[in-house]
C-alpha cells in the first residue's frame, strides 16, 4: 500500500516548533518559512531539520509584509495539490486566518489541516481501530439498567456515554465506542433517533 504523503508547512514566523524530529523516518516533507528578518535559527532546529535530508527545505521570503508568510504557504499548498492530489497538507501556525482557506481546499477534497504543533498532526493521532472491550460491556449494562429510561437519539445517547465515562473520553473515542455499539448491533440508528437490541433485556 502506497503511504500518502504529507507535507508538513511551518510557519516559523509564528510558530518555532521543538518537536520537528519527530518527522524523521516518516512519510514527511517539510517546509520551513522564514520572514527575511530571521537570519538566525536555533541550533535544535537545524540540526532536526538537516536530519530530514532532502525531505526538508527552507524557503526564505525576500520581501516583508503583511501576511507575506500566509501567501508563500498558500501559494505552496496551491502547487503541491495540483502535483500531488492525494497528499495531506498540515500547515504548522497558531494563525487561524489560515482557517478559511483549509475549510476550502477541504470542499475540494484536498486534504489540509492547521495544527499548533507538529505532535498535533493526525498523524501521531491515528483513528482508534475498535472501542475497548471493557467500556463496550460498561455501556451495555448501563444501557440495560436504563430499561425504558434509554437515550433515544444520537445526540443524547453520546452525551450518556461522555457522562458514562466522567467526560475523560475525546470526541474520537466517543465516536469510536458508537462505531462499535453500530457494528455489534446494539444500537441502530434511524435518522437522528437510535433503538437498541441488547443482549440480556428483558
Amino acid at each position: 500500500m502506497t503511504t500518502r504523503t504529507n507535507f508538513v508547512l511551518v510557519d516559523f514566523e509564528n510558530v518555532q516548533p521543538k518537536d520537528i524530529g519527530l518527522l524523521k523516518d516518516g512519510p514527511f516533507k517539510v517546509k520551513v518559512f522564514l520572514g527575511p528578518n530571521q537570519s538566525r535559527i536555533p541550533v535544535a532546529l537545524a540540526a532536526a531539520v538537516q536530519s530530514l535530508g532532502d525531505n526538508a527545505e527552507y524557503i526564505v521570503l525576500e520581501t516583508a509584509g503583511n501576511n507575506a508568510l500566509d501567501f508563500h504557504i498558500a501559494y505552496y499548498v496551491g502547487v503541491l495539490s495540483a502535483t500531488e492530489p492525494t497528499a495531506f497538507f498540515h500547515i504548522i501556525s497558531k494563525d487561524t486566518g489560515f482557517d478559511s482557506l483549509l475549510k476550502y481546499l477541504k470542499g475540494k477534497r484536498i486534504f489540509a489541516q492547521r495544527s499548533v504543533c507538529i505532535a498535533d498532526i493526525p498523524y501521531f493521532k491515528p483513528v482508534l481501530p475498535a472501542a475497548p472491550e471493557t467500556q463496550v460491556e460498561a455501556i451495555i449494562a448501563d444501557l440495560i439498567r436504563r430499561k425504558a429510561s434509554k437515550p433515544r437519539t444520537q445526540k443524547t445517547l453520546l452525551s450518556t456515554l461522555h457522562a458514562l465515562f466522567k467526560k475523560e473520553l475525546s470526541e474520537q473515542q466517543l465516536a469510536a465506542l458508537f462505531a462499535t455499539l453500530c457494528t455489534r448491533g446494539v444500537v441502530k440508528v434511524e435518522g437522528t433517533k437510535v433503538s437498541y437490541t441488547l443482549p440480556t433485556e428483558g
